[in-house]
């Protein structure tokens, strides 16, 4: 705005200045005389001045005819002239028009042409660091990454193109799979652009993948510092990676770095169960037993988990299971309605032979959510009190097909892993694991062929024998010889049922096979002949033996050679 202003006012002085000149000039009257050559000219203001403007313009037109030979003079001895340029515009025109096509090329797929167009653009414009950068794009769509990552290296060349370069061969090695390669070079992009987030996010990864979980919080820490990470997710994931961290020097050696790592991660985050187990074992380690068990409790307030379970009673292990019971009355009580607090207390209760109290506890859950867990509880009570085989046969059938309750799945790819871990196995996410149940019942798809005939196999219980009649009241017909031999019992069949500790998920590996518990009878003798009246009684009819319901069997199928009912018979 000022320097308008003086531009105006300038404008106005010169106009003023020439005014006054002509007027002056008007006023005096008198001649202007110039003398050459012997002549004298007189002219008159008015004559001056256009013999003035006149010499001005013969005084350009000498300076251009000066300068349009010197620019001859110059282009003779090779020098840049207005006909250079006229054609290096039209070479720099028929490059940046490569250029485009080129880019456009490269952003619909056709890589061939691509890479013609950037020859061309290279050919016409003299810039390596824009048609360089089009011949490895053009490269890569085409699909040969030997020329991308050899122009890829000329562009580490140029401090302009540098990041781009190094960038470029990372992703070849992160396709090629050389995470190693992949993460130096990601330092090293990242050493000159530190806020970009992809090339961020992309570190993080590979750091992650590498177990360099130092770096990988270093990297979390800058995205929380740069605004690119809320409060509440760097805290967490920060959790995480201390708690792997943790694990990783405790697997080698340094006990007291891994117990500061743990406690501090679930300091972080109270609800990672990982992270207040490995802080419970690190405090039962310093026999600190009241810090374990605060952990715990408060874990199974927010979340209950069986490994909070395990490692409760890891604090005093060889207490009695009415002592135990007791002691884990604190920690159930910390959250009682849940399903598994529920679970906790039947198996509690079965570990002190209380099997009406562990059905009691248990309650509907074997009837609303039949998991492996609930049906081999359920099996166990039928067993200690006493019921029939087939009863307890029935329930370890039904959890042969059943779901095997929560397990740690991931929320992105529903893949279900055995153990807890950072990143997913099968998709690479991060923090992406859940305890829950999965949605898709993969227990039921893994079972044994067949194993839908399981129940019709087992067959029902078998029914109570009738009420035996009196001795008088039987005849002779009906009474066995004493020397009769005696019918062979049915052989017991051994059964799998789940070998671990209180509160713990039963695995494939858990199931152990193991024989029934059998009572044996000592048949009492039969009374002699002479102490039964020989008097028939005609109005009592005999009473036929009772014949168990037959075992439904698969017609499939056929026996094997020792099975019980085939004692005595010939396979056709």
């Amino acid at each position: 705005m000022l320097l308008s202003l003086l531009k105006i006012l300038f404008f106005f002085a010169v106009v003023l200045v020439i005014a006054l000149g002509a007027v002056h000039l008007s006023e005096t009257g008198q001649m202007l005389r110039v003398e050459y050559a012997g002549t004298e000219y007189a002219l008159t203001p008015v004559k001056a001045v256009v013999a003035l403007l006149v010499l001005m313009v013969l005084a350009w037109l000498v300076f251009k005819a000066l300068g349009l030979a010197l620019a001859f003079i110059r282009f003779i001895a090779g020098d840049e002239t207005a006909i250079d340029r006229y054609f290096a515009r039209s070479r720099e025109r028929k490059g940046y028009e490569a250029l485009g096509e080129g880019m456009l090329a490269v952003a619909s797929g056709e890589g061939k042409l691509a890479q013609d167009k950037a020859t061309r653009a290279e050919k016409y414009l003299h810039m390596p660091h824009i048609t360089n950068l089009l011949s490895a794009q053009a490269a890569e769509v085409a699909g040969d990454k030997a020329r991308a990552g050899q122009i890829y290296r000329k562009l580490l060349e140029d401090d302009r193109t540098r990041f781009v370069g190094i960038r470029g061969l990372m992703r070849q090695k992160i396709d090629e799979g050389d995470t190693a390669t992949a993460l130096l070079l990601a330092q090293k992009a990242y050493a000159l652009k530190p806020r970009h987030r992809e090339l961020q996010d992309t570190l993080l990864e590979l750091e992650m993948r590498e177990n360099d979980w130092k770096g990988a919080r270093q990297v979390l820490k800058d995205k929380r510092r740069q605004g690119d990470l809320p409060q509440d997710v760097h805290i967490r994931r920060d959790a995480v990676l201390a708690l792997q961290e943790a694990a990783e020097v405790l697997a080698q050696g340094n006990s007291i770095s891994a117990r500061e790592a743990a406690i501090s991660a679930n300091k972080a985050s109270p609800d990672l169960i990982p992270a207040a187990v490995l802080a419970a074992r690190s405090y039962i380690a310093q026999k600190d037993f009241r810090n374990a068990s605060r952990v715990l409790e408060k874990t199974w307030s927010v979340r209950p988990h069986p490994d909070i379970a395990a490692a409760y009673a890891e604090i005093v292990p060889d207490e009695t299971p009415a002592a135990r019971l007791t002691r884990f009355d604190r920690l159930i009580s910390k959250n009682p309605n849940d399903e598994e607090s529920r679970l906790l207390r039947a198996e509690l209760l079965l570990a002190a032979e209380d099997f009406p109290g562990a059905r009691r506890a248990l309650g509907d859950l074997a009837e609303k959510h039949p998991t492996v867990r609930t049906l081999s509880i359920m099996a166990a009570v039928e067993r200690g009190e006493g019921a029939d085989d087939s009863v307890v046969r029935g329930y370890l059938t039904r959890a042969l097909t059943a779901s095997r309750g929560p397990q740690w799945v991931c929320d992105k790819c529903h893949n279900v892993m055995g153990d807890w871990a950072p990143v997913c196995d099968s998709c690479g996410g991060f923090d992406t694991l859940t305890w829950r149940e999965p949605e898709t019942r993969a227990t039921a798809a893994m079972a044994a062929p067949g194993a839908e005939m399981l129940p019709l196999l087992v067959g029902a219980p078998k029914p109570q024998p009738p009420v035996a009649p009196k001795v008088e009241d039987v005849p002779p017909a009906d009474i066995r010889a004493p020397d009769a031999p005696a019918k062979p019992a049915a052989k017991a069949r051994p059964v799998e049922v789940a070998h671990v500790a209180p509160g713990m998920v039963p695995r494939e590996t858990d199931y152990v096979t193991v024989e029934p518990a059998s009572t044996i009878t000592t048949p009492e003798p039969a009374p002699a002949p002479s102490e039964i009246r020989a008097a028939p009684q005609p109005s009592v009819r005999p009473v036929p033996a009772t014949d168990p319901e037959p075992t439904l069997i698969r017609p499939d199928v056929l026996p094997p050679e020792d099975a019980d009912w085939t004692e005595g018979k010939t396979r056709p």
